[in-house]
């Protein structure tokens, strides 16, 4: 999860927690880069500092990393944002648990 929000981080680590998924969180793009490592699914915030959602979906892509990504962000926008890089789906904040818990079981092969 790569979000600057550190109580976007913690609340919805805690959901995927207890639904049975571990979670390896990033404040922004640079550190998720030097993070990721074999997870199941990107959830992404588009708009931080250091290293943005567009800058770290193409340092990924320039891996050759085909991680499922779902954008996560405010904008209303969300949509466009999350086509523009690709992105496997989106979740519009302030989004509901059962939307967040949905998605993750919807891109995600296995759980950690």
């Amino acid at each position: 999860m790569v979000d600057d929000d550190p109580s976007i981080v913690a609340v919805v680590s805690e959901i995927l927690v207890a639904e049975g998924h571990e979670v390896v969180s990033a404040e922004n793009g640079a550190e998720a880069l030097a993070k990721v490592n074999g997870e199941a699914l990107v959830l992404l915030d588009m708009r931080m500092p250091v290293l943005d959602g567009w800058g770290f979906a193409a340092r990924l892509r320039e891996r050759s990393a085909t991680y499922p990504i779902v954008v996560m962000t405010a904008a209303e926008n969300a949509r466009r944002w999350a086509e523009e890089i690709g992105a496997d789906g989106y979740l519009a904040k302030p989004f509901d648990i059962d939307a967040l818990i949905a998605a993750v079981e919807r891109h995600t092969t296995r759980k950690h």
